[in-house]
């Protein structure tokens, strides 16, 4: 973890030369302008690193347990600066203000009245400052977002988030305080003083308003454009075996995924009792609830899924084959759907998916992690292997070792006194051997590999499209909003992704009561004949429902190439690619 929290300083540190800063410097400064006292820089820093770090972690935790919008938060944070700029140019108002800000500081003592309205003008900036900026963020803060959005804080997050915190402090600290000083000692300036500050307030008033419109990260994306160099950097920075390695321990996850675990030496890999099944929302494809109280005598397979992961669904057909193949030799499935996105909770969309797939075996609706939970899973999909006395034998997580996973089923159905007759399986085995674009998600918990800018916060916004996307990123073109799961087209607006694999998938939700058409062209040419995947038919996919949407298929080759997909409508929601 040293690794990591060196580097997260690093990056923090990098921070104050990224676009995504800048257009909240004109605040700083105009910020700092009202004093010569070091106590106001120190004030705004100590605001920002503060809210910043708080929300950072905290947001999701309050979103879930008072409703609380994080939309709400920075418009009242813009409100906040807004007052601010105007009490700079109102002579008055600013009065008013240093008043009120001086009571709620006056029952602190040590310093004198001046230098607490220093620090605490300043502190009052710097908490709106840090609750509207987003960092241009890479590996290391995407992984706390997505931890945290997901109420997984740990203390290593925590200080990862303060090693971060830390390394943006002390460059804002001295750009605040080095402007500080320049201003003051500027003769030509000193007898311009009133003017200064009114001016500040002007620049402090329209960069608000360029904040609330979104206004801003029109300006980031544009400045990430023209020094894309910024991005790669971060990302490589971030991206060494010794980060990634601790990230993944952060996450309580290998760095690898999509790989299977445990010794595959051996068949088994496990021996503890296995926990009951809870919490189930709805059963589907059964005519009532199942335990593994009453199941016990049989070998029971539990697969955590979810229908719109591709690597679930490459699983699928091996699951089915063996339920099919040795259930009347006392062989159980429980399909356990945990929802990765909202509208995976639907009963009806995974009805759908189990009619679509052929699911044989009964499915039970894990809507609130409640079984999930009790396995301590952490994949999709994960097989948990049990025996005939209720114990858990095999783990096997990702794809993978179906002929091992196999060889143990008819193993424990031997053992509990079952002849089986009939040959193995033999499904081919259709996971990657070849290192593929990485899982791709959009929205603003868990973005990354978005170019020129990584991540959007939540908002709406028009973005230039880009003409070049670097291997294993996207760009987003057009007019977007932005929400934590998902991001929702606007007519016009486009996705183009610089792919690296044989198969491409995307996750689409459609508009209710319009066409959703999405136009996808291939290298600049439209997506027909035999690259085209079974949902582009001339070039167009047709979103019909909340599912995978087959994009792109060359067969068993990878192809590095680029696509891009041109929404014909408002109101279709985009939430992640996956490849193979």
């Amino acid at each position: 973890m040293i690794v990591l929290y060196a580097v997260a300083f690093i990056s923090g540190l990098f921070t104050i030369l990224a676009p995504c800063i800048w257009p909240l410097l004109p605040i700083v400064l105009a910020d700092v302008s009202q004093s010569n006292s070091k106590r106001r820089p120190l004030g705004i820093t100590a605001g920002v690193a503060l809210s910043f770090a708080f929300f950072t972690l905290a947001i999701s935790a309050l979103e879930s347990s008072i409703g609380f919008s994080p939309n709400v938060l920075r418009k009242m944070a813009v409100v906040v600066l807004l007052v601010i700029g105007i009490s700079m140019v109102i002579p008055a108002l600013s009065q008013r203000l240093e008043t009120f800000i001086s009571s709620l500081s006056g029952r602190i003592g040590g310093v004198g009245a001046n230098s607490r309205n220093d620090f605490y003008g300043g502190f009052v900036t710097g908490l709106a400052l840090g609750i509207v900026w987003t960092p241009c963020s890479g590996p290391i803060l995407a992984s706390v977002a997505t931890l945290a959005a997901t109420n997984k804080v740990s203390i290593q997050l925590v200080v990862v988030t303060i090693f971060y915190v830390a390394g943006v402090a002390i460059p804002l600290f001295g750009f605040a305080l080095g402007g500080q000083k320049l201003l003051a000692k500027s003769r030509r300036l000193s007898k311009h003083t009133g003017r200064i500050q009114i001016a500040s307030g002007l620049i402090m008033i329209v960069t608000a308003i360029g904040i609330y419109t979104n206004y801003d990260k029109s300006i980031e994306a544009k400045l990430l454009n023209a020094i894309p160099s910024y991005s790669n950097a971060l990302t490589k920075i971030e991206s060494g075996s010794g980060v990634t390695k601790a990230l993944a321990k952060l996450k309580g996850t290998k760095v690898v995924p999509s790989t299977t675990s445990g010794n595959q030496n051996n068949l088994f890999n496990a021996n503890s009792t296995a926990p009951e099944i809870r919490g189930i929302s709805k059963w589907l494809n059964a005519s009532g609830p199942q335990t593994l109280a009453s199941l016990k005598g049989k070998v029971v397979l539990i697969d955590f899924w979810t229908y719109s992961c591709i690597n679930c669904l490459r699983t699928l057909p091996h699951v089915e084959a063996w339920y099919n193949k040795y259930h009347s030799s006392g062989f159980e499935v429980i399909g356990v759907s945990t929802p990765e996105f909202a509208f995976e909770k639907d009963p009806n969309n995974v009805a759908s998916a189990i009619k679509r797939y052929g699911i044989p075996y009964p499915v039970a609706l894990d809507n609130d992690y409640k079984t999930w939970n009790a396995y301590n899973n952490q994949y999709w999909p994960a097989e948990y292997l049990i025996d005939a006395t209720g114990k858990i034998r095999r783990t096997e997580f990702g794809e993978g070792n179906y002929p091992e996973s196999e060889q143990a089923i008819r193993t424990l159905l031997a053992n509990a006194g079952q002849k089986i007759t009939v040959a193995p399986s033999d499904l081919p085995d259709t996971t990657p051997q070849t290192q593929l674009t990485p899982e791709t998600y959009f929205g603003s918990n868990r973005a990354q590999f978005g170019f020129p800018t990584p991540n959007y916060p939540n908002g709406t916004f028009t973005i230039p499209e880009q003409k070049r996307v670097p291997l294993d990123q996207f760009a987003l073109g057009g007019k977007w909003t932005i929400a934590s799961e998902y991001i929702e087209a606007h007519q016009g607006a486009t996705i183009t992704e610089h792919f690296d694999a044989s198969k491409v998938f995307l996750i689409l939700n459609p508009k209710v009561g319009s066409t959703n058409r999405v136009a996808v062209t291939f290298n600049g040419k439209p997506l027909i004949g035999a690259l085209a995947g079974s949902d582009v038919v001339n070039g167009v996919i047709t979103v019909d429902s909340d599912r995978l949407y087959n994009i792109f298929n060359s067969g068993a080759a990878n192809s590095d190439g680029t696509l891009k997909f041109t929404f014909q409508n408002d109101g279709i929601q985009a939430f992640t690619f996956t490849f193979g």
